[in-house]
């Protein structure tokens, strides 16, 4: 399964973990919520709930929740889609997972948007693995820009700068995220420690 193909599946299992929703939803919910579904097309959502469904991750429920039987489900606008216990599972399993596909350009920004369902080891550990990346990065675009800085016309030599700036700023913010992460640790094991005493 391609990774773009997984980052929109693990999408939709967030959106419908809170509550079922309609494609017209999860496709408004998506576009607003997360950069990378920006341009997400029906053409590419429909196709992805039908494979979920067939997977058994998803199942239609009509309106009244009741779930959608054959002709039943006469308009695609009355058809919502809620979470199986198999999709509740593979989702809990994804939000438990720290791979290095968890801190991808292309998956990161979804699954920092659901730390808030993810327990704190694996949040640290996803926020450590992505500002390794971007150091790696910013050492490579630093090396490149100073090897080809003549080259570059005024230009060119700006979106360099620009590029630099952005990771390093991106690097700062994960910095700042870790510390947060480790003191509140550092906080509950503090907090354990004291009662245990007590």
């Amino acid at each position: 399964m391609a990774r773009s193909t997984d980052v929109l599946t693990l999408g939709i299992l967030g959106m419908l973990a809170e509550q079922p929703l309609h494609g017209y939803q999860i496709r408004k919910r998506l576009g607003t919520d997360f950069g990378p579904f920006r341009a997400l097309s029906f053409g590419s959502l429909y196709p992805a709930l039908k494979r979920m469904v067939a997977d058994g991750l998803i199942e239609t429920v009509g309106e009244d929740g009741a779930e959608h039987v054959g002709a039943t489900a006469s308009r695609r606008s009355r058809i919502a889609y809620g979470l199986t216990d198999a999709g509740r599972a593979r989702f809990e399993a994804e939000l438990a997972s720290a791979g290095a596909h968890a801190y991808d350009d292309d998956s990161f920004d979804l699954r920092f948007s659901l730390f808030g369902q993810t327990d704190e080891a694996t949040r640290l550990r996803i926020l450590e693995g992505r500002r390794l990346r971007l150091s790696e990065r910013l050492e490579e675009l630093t090396a490149m820009h100073r090897r080809q800085r003549e080259r570059f016309d005024a230009y060119t030599a700006e979106l360099q700068r620009h590029g630099l700036e952005r990771v390093e700023r991106e690097v700062e913010w994960l910095d700042q995220l870790i510390e947060n992460e480790r003191s509140a640790t550092r906080g509950d094991d503090d907090t354990s420690a004291s009662a245990g005493h007590n």
